[in-house]
């Protein structure tokens, strides 16, 4: 094998140039310090502002060393600019981070071809990069990635004005056969949602930590702080003080006939010592008095922590007693700060679909409250820092609308912090990290993050085995589901997008700029997304319109379409039952309901038997084409497909009587608003009358 590149010189014109040029830093960089281009790993922290990454870097020692000078040269193109005509702008520095291993990829292929030459990117010829292509298809499973690597090489191309040792000479983009043909899924999201047979417990476990055992784990926590963060020690001449306050202590034990704090039988004295505040050597004088004290009331084999269980379950405490021991997954304090900051992250990120670079950055305070005039809360906003999409990389804020247990959440990661300390998710005392004095992230990192809410998962499940409880998490195919940071927010769009108006809300909460691009996160049509909530929404419907006519409340239906509800129902039952059969396969099941869909929704107000051209609600179309209601827009009081159940009168009489409620408070409501309530009272119970076969008339 030949070598067609020449032997690099000793210098490189942008050898001493700063690889940040250009790009906005963090104040307390010295740019004098920063990284040159000279190096072959490039700090480019100082340019990224989100927390939760402790480094960012760029490292060319594992690119072939006869292209690590086209890579240097293309990168800080990418971080310095300017950016090539007809472009979106600079990238940002993650994804210029994220960029080196596709790069890296390339190169290493081109260096390694058996019986050719390494050739310059000016000699690459279009039949190197479908050479390359085929590679890429042999070897990388998804289209999404081998779109990601082809985007790397060609970005080669865009930038070669700044590039001045090598240059690509074509753009691969023009070159037959290098983007692949069929459909693509375009901007859908790949993330896996979680499991509802996971997502359940989870979530009810989660709620479990900051209503009931938040309080438990926060007083051990300070008492933890009480007795290893002691700072100041009695000196050697002070031991009289230490035999009075020594004494006391050990008079509580006998009194309390509680054991003497120990390990494999041996009283601590190091935790006694922290108990008294002195050195532990201190102790050595008065080994008699504590023996003697041990022999009456034992050792036990771990420190606990002296604080009163209140939290419980089923009526009974959720725990014997939390632990000093840091190694203890159960019980141990570590382990139970971790799992309840894990807790908190869950309910935030579910019930509010923030990333996770915004839920780091929430600071005290962050949750607002708007109440009614009666001092009732009736909306909770939390505030932080959005990134993506937003063109300044320090971050904008931002704001989304939460339920009142995430802010429940918020306020026990208020108090897991030491009051001096702003950032909800900073790294916790207790970690070695800070404990040693090393180098941390300003908060959590995702990994981090990952670890702690999957050790979540490990506590729940080994607390049900031990209290023999049938509330862990299952496997889903025989494993254990791992979760992200990525799949909350993911999940959330599925269920936000199961709902009337979903795509509509969606986009508003996770801050999208149209419904499309909500609609792409939560998946499209190509990607399956819409269409099966189309396929569950039409399955959950049919068995409940079968279970109807199983216990003939169809017969019961009242109300202008009722009618016609008893003879669609009728012809569905026997379209789905024949030869005295009932349907149980689940899929086919699907397929018979949506052949013989009888186009019946039920609502809370209301039953609608559809018909386009009686329909008052706004007209929506379904995957398939065809028109469905909008319930969330029905007006069952005036429309005429609506038949009622005796559940939907029931519903109907309860907001009659919660608008009266409402009239009868005080202070009064407007005139006007009491004028529209009352009418929309009357309405109500004039249609229930009307259509109600047990009304006296």
């Amino acid at each position: 094998m030949t070598n067609a590149h020449p032997q690099p010189s000793t210098s490189h014109p942008f050898d001493e140039r700063c690889v940040l040029n250009g790009r906005p830093v963090r104040p307390e960089t010295e740019l004098s310090r920063a990284s040159r281009f000279v190096e072959d790993v490039w700090d480019l922290s100082p340019a990224f502002f989100q927390q939760h990454h402790v480094a960012l870097i760029l490292d060319f020692t594992s690119v072939p060393s006869v292209y690590r000078t086209v890579a240097k040269e293309l990168f800080i193109g990418l971080l310095g600019g300017p950016a090539p005509a007809r472009g979106r702008g600079l990238p940002k520095v993650a994804t210029i981070a994220s960029m080196l291993p596709t790069l890296r990829h390339f190169f290493s292929w081109l260096a390694s071809r058996p019986n050719l030459r390494q050739p310059l990117l000016s000699e690459l010829q279009p039949s190197d990069l479908i050479a390359y292509q085929l590679h890429l298809l042999a070897t990388q499973p998804t289209l999404t990635v081998r779109d990601r690597y082809r985007s790397s090489v060609r970005s080669l191309y865009r930038y070669r004005g700044l590039m001045v040792t090598d240059q690509l000479t074509f753009d691969p983009y023009h070159i037959d056969g290098w983007s692949e043909s069929g459909d693509r899924s375009g901007p859908d999201n790949a993330t896996a949602r979680i499991p509802e047979a996971v997502l359940g417990p989870l979530l009810t476990w989660s709620l479990r930590f900051v209503d009931e055992f938040a309080s438990d784990i926060l007083a051990a926590d300070r008492e933890w702080r009480r007795v290893r963060l002691q700072e100041g020690v009695v000196p050697p001449e002070a031991r009289r003080w230490v035999e009075k306050d020594l004494v006391h202590l050990l008079a509580e034990y006998r009194a309390a006939e509680r054991p003497l704090p120990g390990h494999n039988g041996q009283p601590s004295f190091r935790h006694l010592s922290r108990l008294l505040g002195c050195d532990r050597s201190t102790l050595r004088t008065y080994r008699d008095l504590i023996e003697d004290t041990a022999r009456l009331v034992g050792v036990d084999n771990d420190v606990s922590c002296d604080v009163v269980i209140n939290g419980r379950i089923n009526g009974s405490p959720w725990i014997d007693r939390i632990l000093f021991n840091r190694r203890d997954r159960q019980a141990g304090i570590l382990h139970l700060l971790s799992a309840l900051s894990a807790a908190c992250y869950v309910i935030i990120a579910f019930l509010s679909g923030m990333r996770d670079s915004e839920i780091k950055h929430l600071q005290r305070g962050c949750i607002s409250v708007k109440r009614d005039p009666h001092g009732r809360p009736y909306r909770w906003m939390i505030t932080s820092l959005a990134f993506k999409g937003e063109r300044d990389p320090t971050g904008v804020q931002a704001t989304w609308v939460v339920g009142a247990p995430a802010a429940r959440a918020v306020a026990v990661l208020e108090l897991l912090q030491p009051r001096n300390e702003t950032r909800l998710f900073a790294p916790s005392t207790h970690g070695t990290a800070v404990r040693i004095g090393k180098t941390a992230a300003h908060v959590n990192l995702t990994k981090t993050t990952n670890d702690h809410i999957n050790n979540l998962v490990s506590w729940i499940d080994g607390y049900c085995r031990a209290h023999d409880l049938a509330e862990d998490i299952p496997a889903v195919n025989a494993q254990t589901w791992r979760l992200t940071t990525r799949q909350f927010r993911r999940t959330l769009a599925w269920f936000i997008a199961r709902q009337p108006g979903g795509s509509i809300a969606g986009a508003i909460q996770y801050r999208h700029q149209a419904v499309q691009m909500f609609e792409g996160y939560a998946g499209t049509s190509d990607s399956g997304f819409r269409a099966e909530v189309e396929s569950e929404e039409a399955l959950a419907r049919g068995e409940g319109l079968m279970a109807m006519i199983d216990a003939h409340e169809h017969t019961d239906l009242v109300g202008p379409a009722a009618d016609e509800a008893r003879r669609r129902l009728s012809e569905l039952e026997s379209n789905i039952r024949y030869q005295g059969q009932v349907v149980t396969d689940r899929r086919r099941h699907d397929r018979l309901i949506r052949r013989f869909d009888p186009a019946i929704y039920p609502g809370r107000y209301a039953t609608c038997v559809y018909d386009p051209d009686k329909a008052l609600c706004t007209r929506a179309q379904n995957l398939s084409g065809q028109n469905a209601p909008t319930l969330g827009g029905c007006r069952p009081l005036e429309c005429r497909n609506a038949a009622l159940t005796p559940g939907n009168l029931d519903e109907l009489r309860s907001e009659s009587s919660d608008i009266e409620r409402e009239l009868e408070r005080t202070p009064s409501l407007p005139p006007l608003l009491q004028h529209r309530l009352r009418k929309r009272s009357e309405q109500i119970n004039q249609f229930v009358d009307r259509h109600d076969p047990n009304s006296i008339r």
